[in-house]
């Protein structure tokens, strides 16, 4: 069973309630009405409800047990509104601009999540990340102890002796483009997080430089060096080594020969890149030439599943990460 098929049955045994704000996307349709015929989720769509269902006429699809939410004519709206309004009148929020922003799909989902009324949310197919992160940061905010959101990527390659059984994950690769030392450090966490309780993972964490061990001196390696320093005093038990270039951190005798008696070199299933650019770059690179599946990215750190769509995302796609956003919450309810 290939890893995102074992996801999706996990999704099944405990199914949660997703919001799609997006509720106009074709693709997000087509994954919404296969998402609940599959069972892999109970699924709202949000947005104006005589435009949702011409919509899903026009490309073809019942909206039959999915639930629909108009925000401006949901009965909460008026006490969402308030309570909007008090989370941001300090930065300059009027009531009049707080009842347009929760009138936004985006900002309703966001609300519902941090209510408890919904598991989580799943959006950015047709929305930039920014506006995606945005009512996630403000009102669903960051899980106790983190204070930096980041993503992951889950690599399943093809060459089964890589990572755990060929599955990889890589972070970040979408939010943060320079992190610092601390931040650096909370990424590795929630990725480790990640690999534990999303993919059933024992996470041995690799935090890769061009640098091993110090054969480079360099303020960027300074950087790695300093991020693992912090991770071993927050997380004492977890498996990880740095600074690794990326060959000490998958090839074993490279491991061994570099950092020996490393448990993390040579060995590593969480690669944690030391800025946005190499992430990117690295987890597009190994999908593209080696032919890799690329699952997500994955948000991390908020106080309940949120979750950014690239806007190039396939009904595919769509289904695979409101699968693991269930799975996300389950790990919470946990």
């Amino acid at each position: 069973m290939a890893f995102i098929d074992s996801i999706r049955e996990k999704a099944k045994q405990c199914k949660k309630h997703i919001l799609l704000p997006e509720g106009l996307d074709g693709r997000t349709l087509r994954a919404a009405a296969y998402i609940t015929n599959a069972k892999i989720a109970e699924v709202t769509l949000l947005g104006e409800r005589a435009e949702i269902e011409k919509r899903a006429a026009f490309v073809g699809i019942s909206l039959q047990g999915i639930g629909i939410i108009e925000p401006a004519a949901h009965p909460d709206y008026p006490a969402y509104t308030e309570r909007y309004f008090e989370m941001r009148r300090t930065k300059g929020m009027t009531r009049e601009a707080a009842a347009s922003t929760m009138a936004n799909p985006l900002y309703f989902a966001a609300m519902l999540v941090a209510e408890g009324r919904a598991d989580g949310f799943v959006a950015g197919a047709a929305s930039p990340t920014s506006e995606v992160l945005r009512p996630g940061l403000q009102i669903v905010k960051m899980a106790e102890g983190i204070h930096t959101v980041s993503s992951c990527v889950i690599m399943d390659m093809h060459d089964t002796k890589l990572g755990d059984n060929g599955i990889l994950l890589f972070g970040d690769c979408a939010v943060n483009p320079n992190p610092t030392a601390e931040q650096l450090a909370e990424i590795a966490l929630c990725t480790a997080h990640t690999a534990r309780h999303l993919c059933g993972l024992e996470p041995r964490v690799a935090m890769l430089s061009f640098s091993t061990k110090g054969s480079a001196k360099h303020p960027l390696v300074d950087k790695v060096v300093e991020a693992t320093r912090i991770i071993k005093e927050r997380a004492p038990d977890l498996i990880v080594d740095g600074e690794l270039q990326a060959d000490a951190a998958l090839v074993p005798e490279v491991g061994h020969r570099k950092s020996p008696g490393s448990p993390a070199a040579g060995n590593a299933n969480v690669l944690i890149f030391p800025d946005l650019q190499s992430g990117n770059i690295g987890y597009k690179l190994v999908q593209r030439l080696a032919g890799a599946e690329a699952i997500g990215p994955i948000c991390q750190g908020f106080a309940r599943p949120v979750n950014d769509l690239s806007r190039g995302a396939s009904v595919e796609d769509i289904i695979s990460v409101v699968a693991m956003t269930s799975v996300q919450a389950q790990s919470l309810k946990e």
